[in-house]
């Protein structure tokens, strides 16, 4: 009895003490402290940013999201006591919760009325302060987003700033507001509190004034805190592994079509295993090259670089041998990991040549595996959670080729934060969660397929199946049929002639696609709608920004347009002599890369200072819906009009959906430029063409008298369309290739 009694001292003396220490740390009253420690002690909580709220000046409106039953608690042991927080039905009437409540001022949440607008402006003008409890979702509906401008309104009224928090780990806690398939429980899960600074809306706005209407920018802010809550410093190697502990090490993560499933547990030893063998080869922070399909070999040669921190450059072996050599010599790469089986199937003997003739080695996984030994199997299993090599997230990850559709690839060096920020960035504005299973057809060489179609799902526990080709158009329905993934990536090129193959229901698993790299044509999307159920939403991106910059969502989306700037991104737009209504397209951001490597400086980074030109032009409604009316290079000045090409390939889109098209300029001796049709379309007739431009409302200069017919448009490994060989041919065809 003594001892128990001695215990129990023990134990509030301890309870006591920690409390004195969190009220001087941070603040707070004694008793908000005493009740903040079991939430302290047990989650381990990175609070550091709190006293950012804490000491915003007043009015003030704290915009707090809603993932679990333990926010109104957290936040009424460290808000200041003057706060008055509008809880939920359930918040405002739990007993557990009552010891909370009585730290502060609450009031319960009508949900007919919203707010009490008058009354709670009347609060902040008086120097107040207010917690709001908003939903926990990332694509809001309407009636979510009516809360929105509920905040945004009071907040213009009453002048008050915002400050967005979000408890990142909340979302895992037994107490969670989302369903356990879509976030796996834990008891006690790390808890860290993302605070950002407080801002008023129209300072908000000024940050993107070209894209942001009022309550969009507080849903941007809002977007920023759960960004944040991630520890982006962290690398990518520990980023994946971060996932492996939320969903659990057994969670199955890649599949291919040849090897089957691997669990977290397994890939990490796998990586383990062949990331020793890319140490013994090469040195820290060497270029390590990667010449491999979509399969899960790439994903452990991709792991096991980074373990090593090797960086991992992407062989884009479909882009012709003259291509791969300079991208070898480019980023001064001296070894390449590929497979002797995907060289000798996807015949790429010369590209084998060309690495060679550009200063590399070949490391062949066969002969890797082959030296594989057991003792290097139990050590990798004893040790699959840590990396080889100390991480650092500022250093560079991953080379990337641009895909050279308007002329020579250039080297794009992002480091560890710029993918794992970009795969945040998505995170936060697209609903995914480890209940999901996304299938992803576009190669790993390419930005999109390999942080939106790899990295992506490895961060946040979505299983990811890899198929090795996106140009097997009748394979890849069947597969889908059989994998039932809920979510793809693709190219309007790949899903348009997915579709022409596919059966009702092979699609039929499928939530939504993201379609990026070209324009989502309005036939592709009816065709998904209408037969599969599954909405296309666009995005834009660019191998720069790592790549993803803006996209729709399938709630706030408008067809049409490639969605809204991702958060944390900025840009503005630069006047274009000839255009109206539109400008050239610059952007900054977290997620934009480290620089560039070229070939008159090989290995060198020349860094990027500042804000990059996209060679986008776009125009940017009072929403923030993002239209590409082109690239800067895809406009043609003809007697002295700009006109764009991508407008005019969507005026013969219009008139032939069911065909391909490629619209390019090319010299003429009397106008500067002139348009050519390059088609598919046997029918195609300038005539007819024009008749349909009148009666559309285009200018004659938009309606090309030059056709050229072809069995098909040549087309990038990436699914974009190439300019390049497409003028190229069409020069050809019409005898100018003396002119160009």
């Amino acid at each position: 009895m003594i001892l128990t009694l001695a215990l129990l001292a023990g134990l509030v003396a301890a309870w006591l003490l920690i409390g004195v220490v969190e009220k001087f740390r941070l603040g707070l009253r004694f008793t908000q402290a005493l009740l903040y420690v079991p939430f302290k002690l047990a989650y381990r909580i990175a609070d550091g940013r709190i006293n950012i709220a804490r000491n915003a000046a007043a009015p003030v409106i704290y915009v707090i999201s809603h993932q679990s039953r333990l926010e109104p608690a957290l936040m009424l042991s460290l808000l200041p006591e003057d706060t008055l927080h509008i809880l939920d039905q359930a918040s405002a009437k739990s007993p557990w919760l009552e010891p909370w409540r009585e730290l502060g001022r609450t009031i319960a949440f009508n949900a007919e009325h919203i707010f009490v607008s008058r009354r709670l402006v009347r609060v902040l003008k008086g120097k107040g302060r207010l917690a709001v409890y908003l939903p926990d979702a990332v694509e809001p509906d309407i009636k979510t987003f009516r809360l929105f401008r509920a905040v945004t309104r009071i907040a213009m009224q009453a002048d008050a700033r915002i400050v967005p928090i979000f408890v990142a780990g909340a979302r895992t806690l037994p107490v969670s507001l989302t369903p356990a398939d879509k976030a796996p429980r834990r008891w006690f899960p790390r808890l860290s509190i993302s605070v950002l600074e407080p801002m008023t809306i129209a300072e908000l706005v000024a940050r993107n004034p070209d894209q942001s209407s009022n309550t969009n920018a507080l849903f941007d802010r809002f977007a920023e805190a759960r960004l944040f809550g991630s520890d982006l410093n962290r690398g990518l190697f520990l980023a994946m592994r971060d996932a492996a502990d939320r969903v659990g090490a057994s969670h199955p993560i890649v599949e291919d079509v040849v090897s089957g499933t691997l669990n977290y547990r397994k890939l990490f030893i796998g990586a383990r295993v062949l990331g020793r063998r890319f140490e013994a080869v090469t040195a820290p922070g060497e270029a390590v090259g990667v010449l491999l399909p979509n399969a899960n070999g790439v994903v452990l040669s991709l792991i096991g670089l980074l373990s090593a921190s090797r960086v991992a450059a992407m062989i884009n072996y479909t882009a012709g041998r003259a291509s791969v050599t300079a991208a070898v010599r480019t980023a001064e790469v001296r070894t390449v990991v590929s497979s002797r089986a995907f060289i000798d199937k996807a015949n790429l003997a010369d590209i084998v040549a060309a690495v060679e003739e550009g200063g590399a080695k070949l490391l062949w996984l066969e002969d890797v595996r082959a030296s594989v030994t057991v003792l290097d199997k139990l050590a990798a299993a004893l040790l699959w959670r840590w990396p080889l090599q100390p991480q650092n997230a500022a250093k560079p990850a991953v080379i990337l080729f641009t895909s050279g559709s308007e002329g020579t690839p250039k080297a794009v060096v992002l480091s560890h934060r710029n993918l794992l920020v970009n795969a945040m960035q998505a995170e936060a504005r697209i609903t995914i969660s480890p209940a999901d299973i996304l299938l992803n057809v576009l190669p790993v060489f390419h930005s999109f397929g390999l942080t939106g179609g790899t990295i992506l799902p490895l961060v946040t526990g979505v299983k990811l199946f890899l198929y090795p080709s996106p140009l097997h158009y009748k394979l890849i329905p069947e597969v889908a049929r059989k994998a039932r993934p809920t979510l793809m990536f693709g190219t309007d090129t790949f899903l348009a002639n997915y579709a022409r193959t596919a059966k009702d229901g092979d699609f039929f698993s499928l939530r939504f696609i993201v379609a990026g790299a070209e324009a989502v044509k309005p036939e592709t999307r009816r065709v998904y709608r209408e037969r599969f159920q599954a909405e296309i939403i666009e995005g834009f991106g660019l191998t720069e920004a790592s790549p993803v910059v803006a996209v729709n969502t399938a709630i706030h989306g408008r067809d049409g347009t490639v969605g809204r700037l991702l958060p944390a991104m900025r840009m503005k737009l630069e006047p274009v002599e000839g255009i109206s209504g539109a400008g050239r397209l610059w952007l900054d951001g977290p997620n934009l890369m480290m620089g560039y490597m070229t070939s008159d400086r090989p290995g060198e980074l020349q860094p990027l200072n500042g804000w990059h030109d996209t060679g986008d032009i776009v125009s940017v409604d009072r929403e923030g819906f993002i239209t590409i009316r082109g690239r800067a290079k895809r406009f043609a000045k003809i007697a002295g009009e700009m006109v764009s090409l991508g407008a005019v390939e969507m005026l013969v889109q219009s008139l032939w959906p069911e065909e391909h098209h490629a619209v390019v300029a090319v010299p003429d001796r009397r106008r500067g430029e002139r348009i050519v049709l390059v088609t598919t379309a046997d029918e195609a007739e300038p005539d007819e063409l024009r008749k349909f431009g009148r009666q559309a409302g285009a200018a004659d200069l938009m309606v090309p008298n030059d056709i050229v017919r072809v069995e098909e448009i040549p087309v990038l490994g990436s699914g974009k369309t190439d300019y390049v060989a497409t003028r190229k041919l069409a020069i050809e065809r019409l005898g100018l290739s003396a002119a160009a």
